[in-house]
């Protein structure tokens, strides 16, 4: 496969941008990417049109949960418990669900699916291609552990009247946890190089080892500046690797963040102030945060805004301040750092996946639909 006259955004770390260029796939993967020769012919001639990386929104709960269905239909939270690592997102994804149809049509090829946010350590975090039947075969791996701060988990668990009812307990449930699942990791170690006998089973500490290790990351849900500063300090304290998810008051604490180095996934932005904690939602919130040097992916929360909406939240961010280059490293190389898949997705080079979208045109601007989506080097219909 192999498209040619196209103006392509690499979104490498050098953004480089081909005035008329070309890319060929093969077995899914980018095999070649350069500027084309006059009168360059291919499979598919892009006529002069934009070709980006394809789209990656990176927090949704896309599959887990059905539109007009109800309980049924929602799988997010197995709200009996504050401290569930050990249960995987994958196991309730529906991969048949519509929406994954909707993510293609705008573009989005790859998606970070997560737990909900009512249970402090609220489960094991994967992402996966928009397109298939069997969701074995669209993930691209667990990427993290989802915890939660603030209200969510305090509502919940008031309405239950256990614990945690404060956002005290709530950071303590996550230390315990990590406390546990360390020592549980230094007894298996110790066990193995001694040629002992290995410490009993438990399958939540089993789940956070690769969060302590720092083979995956720690996303904490997280909107008012307090909570936003426990999960830094949270995870400082146990040197995680860690994305700040929603961070709605990041903006007001940005010089804060860009100190610490962090990484904050921006979202919803098309949402009202449903909560106390989202008093201070701001659309300039992605802006202020990039301008002060914070790394900064845009997110739906799907199915808080449909995932067919990423485009137009970007859109929306670029309204209030935030700069083209920064608004589509949002959504392709940013996105895909901040969930450890860029070795993969999140820029056309080559070796990456090909995932590939073709837009006429500005691809934020609410008219805008794409007139290609790859996924895997194959052209989806849309």
């Amino acid at each position: 496969m192999k498209i040619v006259n196209a103006k392509i955004y690499t979104c490498d770390k050098q953004f480089t941008v081909i005035e008329n260029g070309f890319v060929e796939a093969e077995n899914g993967k980018i095999t070649a990417v350069g500027e084309c020769a006059p009168n360059s012919t291919g499979d598919i001639d892009a006529q002069g049109k934009s070709l980006f990386p394809g789209f990656i929104d990176s927090h949704t709960h896309l599959g887990l949960t059905t539109g007009g269905v109800g309980f049924e239909g929602e799988d997010l939270n197995e709200s009996v418990d504050a401290c569930t690592p050990q249960l995987r997102i994958i196991d309730g994804i529906n991969p048949l669900d519509f929406s994954f149809e909707l993510a293609r049509k705008a573009g989005v090829t790859a998606a970070v699916v997560s737990p909900g946010s009512a249970n402090a350590v609220a489960g094991q975090i994967y992402a996966v291609k928009t397109a298939g039947k069997r969701v074995d075969k669209m993930s691209m791996g667990l990427v993290g552990i989802k915890f939660s701060l603030g209200e969510n988990p305090k509502m919940t668990y008031n309405d239950r009247d256990e614990t945690p009812v404060t956002r005290m307990a709530i950071a303590a449930v996550i230390r315990e946890a990590l406390y546990k699942a360390r020592r549980y990791g230094e007894d298996v170690d110790k066990a193995l190089s001694e040629d002992g006998d290995l410490p009993e089973y438990d399958i939540k500490s089993e789940a956070l080892l690769p969060l302590l290790d720092r083979k995956i990351k720690a996303h904490f849900h997280c909107h008012r500046a307090d909570d936003i500063f426990t999960a830094v300090r949270i995870a400082n304290e146990f040197s995680l690797d860690y994305v700040l998810v929603h961070c709605t008051d990041g903006y007001l604490i940005a010089d804060e963040l860009s100190e610490e180095n962090c990484t904050a996934v921006i979202g919803p932005v098309i949402c009202d102030r449903c909560k106390p904690e989202m008093a201070s939602l701001s659309p300039e919130n992605a802006a202020l945060l990039a301008k002060s040097g914070v790394k900064v992916a845009v997110c739906t929360d799907h199915s808080e805004v449909p995932i067919e909406y990423l485009p137009l939240s970007v859109g929306i961010c670029m309204k209030n301040g935030l700069p083209f280059d920064d608004a589509l490293l949002s959504v392709t190389r940013n996105a895909a750092e901040a969930a450890g898949i860029a070795d993969r997705v999140g820029s056309i080079e080559t070796g990456k996946d090909a995932d590939l979208t073709l837009f006429d045109g500005n691809p934020f601007e609410v008219m805008s639909s794409p007139s290609m989506v790859m996924i895997n080097g194959e052209i989806i219909g849309v």
